[in-house]
């Protein structure tokens, strides 16, 4: 970080619309040190294209964003993709209150798949389901989200996530899965929905708002965005995890908030194209 960003004796030059750093003797922009940095983009567009994915209960794909601001689909990619790194929540607060929690798998459904692709997958040994992205997700109800990729939807793997995630004076609600069998011995709180006999509600035991969560993300995976690549999976949940957490919000301070989340963030073309 430029160290005209640490001290107080800055000037603006405004004719190259630049600030310089009487200490240091170097220039910078105020984009420095945030999901901004080094990009051509100016601010006209970049306010409006944060405005845009913030406020969609959708999303809006690389393509429209693009038409709408007039630049390229690959640019306006790469500003979503920062965008939602600045609506990211890194806060360690854990989830208090009613909680809901449920997983769900992410991907093509089988029979939309081609003969070919279907065949490579029975060839190294997947199921139908295996071949997606398990995700796990909490929701207090009327309050935050947490949400998760996951290698398995195995008990050693969500529930680590579950206990990292909830206190543990939360009321916690699931469903009557084998994967939350033992949710007894850390939640002294919490109650089940059997989804299998077509049991919805039990007073005040149900998953709904978890389901809607779901719902929605994937009717914006699925209609907006068509495919998503499972190892940029990570980077488009915080941006549901964001519209949803701020649901009970207007646009106005979800926009403002999202755009507060730039600061002190970097993601670069490299990051996001490099294969893991």
């Amino acid at each position: 970080m430029p160290a005209g960003l640490r001290s107080l004796n800055v000037a603006y030059m405004a004719k190259s619309r630049r600030f310089y750093c009487n200490d240091c003797k170097g220039q910078f922009t105020a984009k420095v040190g945030t999901v901004f940095e080094d990009s051509p983009i100016g601010f006209s567009k970049w306010l409006p294209a944060f405005w845009l994915l913030a406020s969609n209960r959708n999303g809006i794909s690389s393509h429209e964003l693009g038409r709408a601001l007039r630049v390229t689909q690959r640019t306006a990619w790469f500003m979503l993709q920062r965008i939602r790194l600045a609506m990211e929540d890194n806060s360690f607060d854990k989830l208090v209150g009613t909680v809901e929690a449920g997983e769900a798998h992410i991907g093509g459904s089988w029979e939309s798949m081609n003969k070919r692709r279907r065949r490579a997958i029975a060839k190294a040994g997947q199921t139908p389901l295996s071949s997606k992205a398990a995700v796990i997700a909490m929701v207090e109800r009327k309050g935050r989200v947490r949400a998760f990729t996951v290698p398995d939807t195995a008990h050693k793997t969500l529930l680590p996530k579950l206990l990292a995630s909830i206190d543990q004076d939360a009321t916690l609600y699931a469903d009557e899965s084998t994967l939350y069998t033992h949710l007894s011995e850390f939640f002294l709180k919490h109650g089940a929905v059997n989804h299998e006999l077509k049991e919805c509600v039990r007073g005040t035991v149900h998953t709904n708002n978890i389901e809607a969560f779901w719902a929605v993300l994937k009717r914006t995976i699925g209609g907006t965005y068509t495919h998503v690549d499972p190892r940029h999976l990570d980077r488009y949940l915080p941006e549901q995890v964001y519209r949803f957490s701020e649901r009970e919000n207007d646009d106005g301070p979800r926009f403002a908030k999202a755009t507060k989340g730039a600061d002190g963030k970097r993601l670069t073309y490299k990051a996001l194209s490099t294969k893991k």
